[in-house]
């Protein structure tokens, strides 16, 4: 027995188990770690309804198009779980063995009490039962169509499944295929901003919990004395934000890999309006409350679907923060978004996705592309196909040096920002050749004019040495505060990419290339070299 026990285990084949994925943070600037090492997530995600085996074909296609490296995919609380306390996992299973023949990483979205707000991807037996797992109620007393967050019987149902599915992972994901989860989507409220049922109408006119009023340093009282005109968000976002967390937590407990939760936004610069969008989310307001409503969620992340770049870089800065990595795991799928890369990148973002990235046919116009032909496709794919290669030397440098990045703006105007004692500038609409000022009245308009692409991204390698990525784009580089006399130059400008980790130059620009700044009209990596001279 003992002989046949030893055969047994000599022939069973064995798989390595890799380090567990995390987010690690240091002196404000964040890295995704896949293996132990910085990964640079270039994702794209499915539609919401490709979450099938007989969809998966429609799936890869795309993904390989787009080359990117990451794959969102949702499993619904409905599908694992279609009768109460018996689990189906057989869709993971087929997922994870196509992700690792297809040579991407996933990120799981778990649609279960909140998806878009709603149940609608709860199972059965939960949509059906409104006095086990109750609805919100209006202030008349009227059933809401969210699920309340105040439903322990919902929570403890949800977590049960959830935790289900950690356990899945951990006995079926040793190489870690999966790299993040997502506990419920774009949590929140639309069309009412709290639940008014009786047990929420006594928590809100009870205290603030100590616990928040500390941790934002306020003085106690209720939540209207606290939070004032934003008292029933706060209450909102608090609840919800501890029923998230609680489930995150037990599935950490199971196998504790990073998850994040994602916001469906509201206006980028008044903090009032978003008390009229998906209320009790993450909210860019709200970020604090979260944080310590949900102490087990390792990043609050902003879906976008604004094409004004003002506004998405106010959405960036709101959630790149010292307490916070910078991730956007839902950005639309038309051009105009694909720009958006580059200063997700230079605000030392972690991962990039845009959504309905499959061949269903489907399309979520206006808020993404008409129609997903080669065209939008290759607006991802051109800057995917430059970065792939390099992803984890970029996340390593990224994490250890300051980074910038740009995009273009409505009114192609110029952008600058200051790395040291170099003050970078983008510009666009700029012919390779030459200044505007040269150009004559019979001068063709440049082939970008009123288009909606260009950007980059610089990393400060050293005092005078910049990495940088970008397309469609002019860049120049001049001394900030220049002395008497003192005078910028170019020491080298490398066109090349990483190998192993090392850099490898392709050719220098000199000349016609760097006279009239440095010019980019498709994805380049380049390695500039400033000096000065008198």
């Amino acid at each position: 027995m003992l002989l046949l026990l030893a055969m047994i285990s000599f022939a069973a084949p064995t798989v390595a188990q890799s380090p567990l994925p995390q987010i690690v943070s240091k002196d404000g600037r964040h890295a995704l770690l896949v293996d132990g090492q910085p990964f640079l997530m270039l994702g794209a995600q499915v539609h919401n309804s490709s979450n099938y085996p007989g969809m998966l074909p429609l799936v890869w296609p795309t993904i390989k198009a787009l080359d990117a490296n990451t794959v969102e995919v949702p499993v619904a609380w409905e599908q694992v779980e279609r009768q109460e306390g018996r689990f189906d996992f057989s869709f993971v299973d087929e997922l994870l063995k196509q992700a690792r023949a297809n040579d991407v990483r996933l990120v799981l979205l778990w649609f279960g009490t909140w998806k878009n707000t709603g149940p609608s991807y709860a199972p059965e037996w939960v949509k059906s039962d409104t006095r086990r797992f109750p609805r919100m109620r209006t202030a008349e007393g009227k059933p809401h169509y969210v699920l309340s967050p105040h439903g322990r019987a919902t929570l403890e149902a949800d977590k049960k499944a959830f935790v289900a599915l950690m356990r899945h992972l951990r006995q079926t994901d040793a190489p870690n295929t999966v790299i993040l989860v997502q506990p419920q989507n774009e949590i929140g409220s639309y069309g009412l901003t709290r639940d008014h049922s009786p047990e929420a109408e006594q928590l809100f006119r009870a205290a603030v919990p100590t616990e928040l009023v500390r941790g934002l340093r306020k003085q106690p009282g209720t939540w209207t004395r606290v939070f004032g005109e934003f008292a029933e968000q706060a209450f909102a976002s608090w609840h919800m934000g501890r029923y998230t967390g609680e489930i995150a937590a037990a599935g950490k407990a199971v196998k504790p890999l990073p998850m994040y939760v994602n916001a469906s936004l509201g206006d980028a610069f008044d903090a009032k309006a978003a008390i009229d969008t998906a209320t009790g989310g993450p909210q860019w307001n709200m970020i604090p409350v979260w944080k310590i409503a949900a102490p087990h969620i390792d990043v609050l992340a902003p879906d976008i679907y604004n094409r004004d770049q003002k506004a998405v870089v106010a959405y960036l800065d709101h959630y790149a923060r010292a307490d916070n990595a910078l991730m956007v795991p839902e950005i639309g799928n038309a051009i105009d978004y694909a720009r958006f890369l580059w200063p997700v990148l230079g605000k030392g973002g972690i991962g990039f996705a845009p959504f309905g990235m499959d061949g269903s046919g489907y399309s979520n116009f206006p808020l993404g592309a008409q129609k997903l032909d080669a065209e939008v496709i290759e607006a991802f794919a051109s800057k995917y196909r430059l970065l792939r290669p390099i992803a984890r030397d970029w996340a390593r440098l990224a994490f250890e040096h300051p980074t910038w990045g740009a995009a273009k703006g409505k009114d192609a105007a110029a952008q600058t920002h200051v790395l040291g004692r170099w003050k970078l500038t983008t510009e666009y609409e700029q012919w390779e050749f030459g200044e505007p000022h040269w150009l004559s009245p019979d001068t063709p308009p440049h082939p970008n004019k009123g288009k909606p692409v260009g950007g980059a991204a610089f990393i400060q390698l050293g005092a005078d040495e910049f990495l940088v990525a970008g397309s469609d784009v002019r860049l120049r580089f001049a001394l900030d505060k220049p002395a008497a006399g003192e005078n910028s130059q170019f020491l080298s400008v490398e066109e090349g990419t990483f190998r192993q980790g090392r850099w490898q130059m392709l050719r220098r620009w000199n000349g016609d290339q760097t006279d009239y700044g440095i010019n980019l009209t498709r994805p380049t990596l380049l390695k500039v070299r400033l000096g000065t001279y008198r």
